[in-house]
């Protein structure tokens, strides 16, 4: 009997634990080849295809579209065409048929879905020893050998008896035998009340609901998402009308409209429109910006800039060169890398590790190189790419891979090394209408320069009264790798460069 592969979602890069399944590229009955992509996944940093690593004919899609995927969990079930045929000495045994009684002083453990579950990822583990040689952003199919652990002890057959037979029909309500089943499949024997789903747990500490004495609505007691999340709501909110009402479905994903809720918020008395899960980009983000905010001791200097040489420069560069005259911007990061050559302090990073003693060692970590990162506001959130030796390139070149990489993330399609490679950002709030902002230092670098919008100000020019197209300048910098002298060196140094464009603009 050909035995049907379990296929587990990957590491998609950069140790991410979870990803977001977008949409499926397959259907139940699909013949599929190895490394066809499979499913479309968006994880915390970029939008991914999946391949698959057997070929056959899908027999089970582990998700629906909108649904957020542990990094280890099932995802796809592939039954092959024909027997495969293992090389000798890497077979892998097939699981033992577990059945089990039920007692009354017992709780029945459904064996035979971990039974056939952990023969799957073992086979898995096995053929991906041999590999696919596709490589997915951090995931491979390497060739050699694993060593493989058992997690728990072997039971011994039992004489199998139908399930049905010793439960009685009020245990056996299972509004999502799906679910359920993967959640019984670690259930801690002999326990009732038992929480065994990762999801569960992390969903209840994270809103500090007391598991202990819950009794769950599963089977034998089993706390489900649904009894922690109808404790959160306890807490938080109460019914607008005693009468219930039935709730609108929701696609995983959607955000669930007032209709749906029913509720106000008991804090401020005020009616709850909606609920939107933090998750992908806008999860990223705010764990990074918080950490920014609770390691970096950031302090930050700023000052008004006459643009307009700049402005003129690029005007007459656009009547009389050729097409593709590079933009603002472009110009600026020129001179971003300029002065970063000259205060490299604020091209590094902070590191904190353990020395050999036991105790805490801090050092300064120092580039040969700059790899330039500029936020850029995308559908998805704010993400912030890099231009990877950006010191080397020309305003020209700068202005290219700005487009370029605009272009790559609103789709969607960065990859983690264009997104987390960086060592300085660059921040256009300019762009939005705005003059200045002290903006969060994008963790792990150590600085940040912000760019306002470029209006007409008033402005003296040699003792007289004159119009002129002025800037904000805005950087905030960790105050660990350097002082205010050199922060301040830099800004002017970039300020000058922008009032006096021409002598740093020979390369174009």
């Amino acid at each position: 009997m050909t035995e049907t592969k379990v296929f587990l979602l990957p590491d998609l890069g950069e140790g991410l634990t979870e990803a977001e399944l977008l949409n499926w590229l397959v259907a139940v009955g699909d013949e599929i080849r190895v490394d066809q992509p499979i499913a479309e996944v968006e994880t915390a940093k970029s939008v991914v295809e999946v391949p698959s690593p057997y070929a056959g004919t899908v027999a089970k899609l582990h998700g629906e579209p909108g649904q957020t995927l542990d990094v280890g969990k099932p995802l796809i079930s592939v039954t092959p065409l024909a027997p495969l045929v293992e090389p000798f000495g890497t077979s892998t045994p097939l699981a033992e048929p577990v059945e089990f009684q039920a007692a009354a002083s017992e709780t029945p453990v459904i064996e035979t879905v971990e039974a056939s579950e952990t023969a799957a990822a073992e086979t898995y583990r096995t053929e991906e020893r041999a590999g696919s040689g596709n490589v997915l952003i951090g995931y491979g199919t390497p060739g050699g050998t694993a060593t493989v652990r058992r997690t728990r002890p072997r039971r011994v057959n039992r004489p199998a008896e139908p399930v049905e037979t010793k439960r009685p029909d009020s245990e056996n309500k299972l509004t999502s035998p799906a679910d359920d089943a993967l959640l019984l499949r670690t259930r801690v024997p002999g326990k009732l009340g038992a929480v065994i789903s990762p999801l569960v747990r992390r969903m209840a500490k994270e809103h500090g609901v007391d598991l202990g004495p819950m009794h769950g609505s599963g089977d034998s007691g089993l706390i489900l998402r649904r009894d922690v999340e109808a404790a959160i709501n306890a807490r938080v909110i109460e019914p607008v009308e005693a009468k219930p009402a039935e709730a609108p479905s929701v696609e995983p994903g959607e955000t669930r409209p007032a209709e749906a809720t029913h509720a106000i918020d008991t804090r401020t008395g005020l009616g709850i429109t909606s609920r939107t899960p933090v998750r992908g980009v806008r999860k990223a983000v705010a764990a990074n910006m918080s950490r920014s905010r609770s390691e970096i001791p950031e302090a930050t200097v700023w000052v008004d800039v006459d643009a307009t040489a700049l402005v003129n420069l690029r005007t007459e560069l656009k009547k009389s060169g050729p097409s593709g005259t590079p933009g603002l911007l472009a110009f600026i990061a020129r001179f971003v890398t300029a002065g970063l050559k000259k205060y490299p302090e604020l091209n590094t990073r902070f590191v904190s590790r353990e020395d050999t003693s036991g105790g805490e060692s801090q050092e300064i970590l120092a580039f040969d190189g700059v790899n330039l990162g500029f936020a850029a506001q995308t559908d998805r959130g704010l993400v912030v790419p890099s231009i990877r030796n950006a010191e080397k390139l020309s305003a020209s070149k700068l202005d290219e891979e700005i487009k370029r990489l605009t272009a790559v993330v609103r789709d969607g399609k960065a990859t983690p090394t264009e997104l987390g490679s960086g060592t300085f950002t660059l921040n256009n709030y300019g762009v939005f209408g705005v003059d200045g902002s002290a903006a969060i230092i994008n963790y792990p670098e150590v600085a940040i320069l912000g760019i306002g919008r470029i209006i007409d100000k008033p402005w003296v020019v040699e003792g007289d009264l004159a119009v002129r197209k002025v800037t904000e300048l805005t950087l905030t910098f960790d105050h660990r790798v350097c002082d205010g002298g050199t922060a301040a060196g830099f800004l002017r140094y970039v300020a000058d460069a922008i009032e006096g464009p021409t002598s740093l603009l020979a390369d174009l």
